[in-house]
C-alpha cells in the first residue's frame, strides 16, 4: 500500500514538473514577447523575468543576454531562466544595462538593473472579479526574489470576506486586517500580538476600513463608509461601487480610542481614503459633495484634501486644504498614497466616483509635494484601468494594479521612481511560466502592499479569533 501511494505521488510530481509551453493558451498583446519586458527597469533582487514569444510559428528563437564578458543564450519560444544564472547576471549588471538580442527580431532591447533595492515581498488579496458573490478569496504573500507564494488567511476558514489589509511602511509585525460578514472584526497585530476588535461605535458611521498607519506606529487612520454597488446598462461599463456616506477617524493604538473631529465628519461632505504624510503631521484624504444616488452617480467627484494632525495629542486640525481640485477638471481622485520620503504623492484620477478599479479611464497621477505640480504618469499608464498602488519602503518603487491585458483581471506591475519623480516603463510581476500561469489564474490581484519581511500570521489562531464572538471594543473621543 505504501509503495502504491509513493508511485502516485511521484506521478503527480512528475506531471507537475513536465509543463510544456503552448503559445495557443492565450494572447494578451500585439507585441513580439509577453509579458513585455523590453526596455524596463528592474531591481537586482527580482525573480527571473521569464517570457514567451507571441508568434506561434517560424524559426525557434535564440535569445542572448549580454553584459560585459557575460553572454547567456536561451533557445525556445518560451524563455525560462536558471535561477543561479539570472541572479549572477543581475548582480554583474547592477546600475547598468543588460543587452538583449533575439535571432527572430530585428532590434535589440535593454533591461536596466537599478541600484535601488526592492522590499522582501508583497501581500495582496486574490479575488474573483465577480459582483454579488465574493466566492473564495484570501490574503496572499509573494516573495519578490522568487516565485514562492503562500496564503496567509482565506475565507474558507470562516464565513465572510477578508479585505482592507495594511502595514506600517511594510513592517510585517504591525498590520490591520478587516473581516466582513457574520464574523466581522478587525485583526490588529501590534508588535507580534494579535487581537480581534469591534471598530464600530455609537458615535461613528460604521466599521473602520481603508486603514493607513501613522509613521510613528501609534495611530491608524480609517474611514467608515456606507458602500453600495449597482450595474450599468452601457456595454463598456460593468459595475459601479459608491458610498452613500463616509467619515474619517484616527485610532489611538496605545489608548484604544477612535478620534474624530467636526472637520472630517461633516454632514455635507463625504470623506474617504485617508493617508498620513511622511512626517505624520498631515492627513491626506478624498472629499466629495454628496449627490443623489443613483440619479447623479456620474456627477460625484472627489478632490484631494489635507488636514493637520498633531501626533503628540492625537488632535485633528480644523482647516481643510484642497490640494487637487479635481472637480473643476471634471475628474475625481481616489487612493492618495504619499511616498515615505515625503517628496511625492501618487493618486488615481478617473471621470467620477471613488471606486476607480472598474473605471477603464482611470490613470495614475503624481503630485510633487514640494512644488505642487501634478501630472499623469504616462510611462506607467495604459489604455485600460490603473488603480490601487503602494510605495516600497525606500520610495523608489511603485506597485500598482492594472487591467491592461484583458480588461477584466487586475494584474500587478512595478515602476521605478527616480529622485525627480520620473517613472520607468513598468514590468509585470514575474511568474515561472507566465503565459500558462495568467491564462489559468482566474482571480484578480487586489490591494497590493509591500512588506519588508515575511508576515508571521498564525492562521489557526486567527481562525479561532474570527469565529469566536469575543471582540475588543474600540473606544471613542472627539479631537481636542
Amino acid at each position: 500500500m505504501m509503495k502504491r501511494v509513493l508511485y502516485i505521488l511521484l506521478g503527480i510530481l512528475t506531471a507537475a514538473s513536465c509543463y510544456r509551453f503552448d503559445p495557443s493558451e492565450a494572447y494578451y498583446t500585439d507585441g513580439p514577447i509577453w509579458p513585455d519586458y523590453m526596455d524596463v527597469t528592474v531591481p537586482v533582487g527580482i525573480a527571473p523575468l521569464n517570457f514567451c514569444y507571441t508568434a506561434a510559428d517560424g524559426p525557434v528563437p535564440v535569445t542572448t543576454f549580454s553584459h560585459g564578458d557575460m553572454n547567456i543564450s536561451i533557445k525556445g519560444r518560451e524563455v525560462v531562466w536558471k535561477d543561479r544564472e539570472w541572479k549572477k547576471l543581475l548582480e554583474a549588471a547592477k546600475g547598468d544595462d543588460i543587452i538583449v538580442k533575439s535571432s527572430v527580431l530585428p532590434d535589440p532591447w535593454t533591461i536596466h538593473v537599478s541600484e535601488d533595492d526592492i522590499d522582501y515581498g508583497i501581500n495582496y488579496r486574490l479575488i474573483a472579479p465577480g459582483y454579488e458573490v465574493y466566492s473564495k478569496m484570501g490574503i496572499h504573500e509573494r516573495e519578490l526574489s522568487s516565485y514562492k507564494e503562500k496564503a496567509l488567511l482565506e475565507n474558507t476558514q470562516f464565513d465572510g470576506c477578508v479585505n482592507c489589509h495594511a502595514y506600517n511602511r511594510g513592517n510585517p509585525d504591525n498590520y490591520s486586517l478587516h473581516i466582513r460578514g457574520s464574523h466581522g472584526a478587525t485583526l490588529l497585530n501590534l508588535d507580534g500580538e494579535m487581537a480581534a476588535y469591534n471598530t464600530q461605535t455609537d458615535s461613528t458611521l460604521g466599521f473602520c476600513v481603508y486603514p493607513y498607519w501613522h509613521p510613528g506606529g501609534d495611530y491608524i487612520a480609517y474611514s467608515s463608509n456606507s458602500t453600495r454597488q449597482g450595474f450599468h446598462v452601457l456595454a463598456d461599463k460593468l459595475i459601479e461601487v459608491f458610498d452613500l456616506d463616509s467619515d474619517l477617524q484616527v485610532y489611538d493604538v496605545r489608548n484604544n480610542s477612535l478620534i474624530t473631529s467636526a472637520s472630517v465628519k461633516k454632514e455635507n461632505v463625504w470623506e474617504t481614503f485617508p493617508a498620513f504624510s511622511a512626517d505624520g503631521r498631515k492627513l491626506f484624504f478624498c472629499a466629495a459633495t454628496p449627490r443623489p444616488i443613483p440619479a447623479e452617480v456620474e456627477e460625484i467627484r472627489y478632490n484631494l484634501c489635507s488636514v493637520d494632525f498633531d501626533p503628540a495629542t492625537g488632535s485633528i486640525g480644523s482647516r481643510i486644504d484642497t490640494l487637487i481640485f479635481a472637480e473643476g477638471m471634471g475628474r475625481s481622485v481616489s487612493f492618495p498614497k504619499p511616498s515615505y520620503d515625503g517628496r511625492f504623492l501618487v493618486y488615481t484620477l478617473s471621470d467620477y466616483g471613488n471606486f476607480s478599479i472598474w473605471h477603464h479611464e482611470a490613470d495614475l497621477w503624481i503630485l510633487d509635494l514640494e512644488t505642487g505640480e501634478s501630472r499623469p504618469m504616462d510611462k506607467a499608464n495604459s489604455h485600460d484601468t490603473e488603480s490601487y498602488h503602494s510605495w516600497s519602503s525606500n520610495s523608489r518603487w511603485l506597485m500598482f494594479s492594472s487591467r491592461r491585458d484583458d480588461g477584466l483581471y487586475t494584474r500587478l506591475f512595478f515602476t521605478h521612481i527616480d529622485e525627480n519623480g520620473q517613472e520607468s516603463k513598468p514590468f509585470m510581476l514575474p511568474q515561472k511560466h507566465p503565459l500558462h500561469y495568467y491564462s489559468y489564474q482566474n482571480r484578480s490581484y487586489n490591494v497590493p502592499e509591500f512588506v519588508t519581511g515575511p508576515v508571521e500570521l498564525d492562521r489557526a489562531g486567527a481562525e479561532k479569533m474570527i469565529n469566536s464572538s469575543e471582540r475588543v471594543q474600540f473606544g471613542f473621543r472627539w479631537s481636542e
